[in-house]
């Protein structure tokens, strides 16, 4: 509910997510994008197994045509053609990347873009570059180890 609260409260047009997994997340930025008057979510997810279930997932939802998945290394995936602004980032995979999958998608945040980091406690770096001063964020952490920021440069 949190991420489809956030989009819908920020008026998002494009999303990224990195770590799609079995598309629960994806489910609630969609259908934040369609309550929003439509938009388009990219998604990266590694696992062939899950990118197939959150297919399934957002065929049942009707919410496909809004979702981009896009299957492989989000180092690669989420390294080309993403949208111009970025409204909203939900880091949601592998921990020890989301200081790199930042730094690839940061020239894109908007100003006062949500960027939401799922279990950040286990992303020391990531948490270090959100929080220190001069770095373009504010952010704090909610529960559940979530941490949420929003781009102020």
């Amino acid at each position: 509910m949190l991420l489809y609260m956030l989009a819908r409260g920020c008026g998002a047009q494009t999303i990224v997510e990195f770590g799609t997994s079995f598309g629960i997340s994806t489910l609630h930025l969609a259908a934040a994008l369609r309550d929003n008057g439509g938009g388009r979510l990219i998604t990266s997810e590694f696992e062939p197994s899950k990118v197939a279930r959150a297919r399934n997932h957002l065929a049942a939802g009707g919410l496909s045509d809004l979702v981009k998945i896009r299957e492989g290394d989000a180092l690669q995936t989420l390294s080309v053609d993403l949208p111009e602004t970025i409204d909203l980032l939900l880091l949601d995979g592998a921990k020890g990347l989301y200081p790199e999958i930042l730094s690839q998608v940061e020239s894109h945040l908007r100003p006062s873009a949500f960027i939401v980091a799922d279990n950040a406690n286990h992303s020391p770096d990531y948490l270090a570059r959100v929080r220190s001063p001069g770095k373009g964020y504010l952010s704090m952490p909610l529960d559940d180890d979530v941490e949420l920021s929003i781009r102020v440069c």
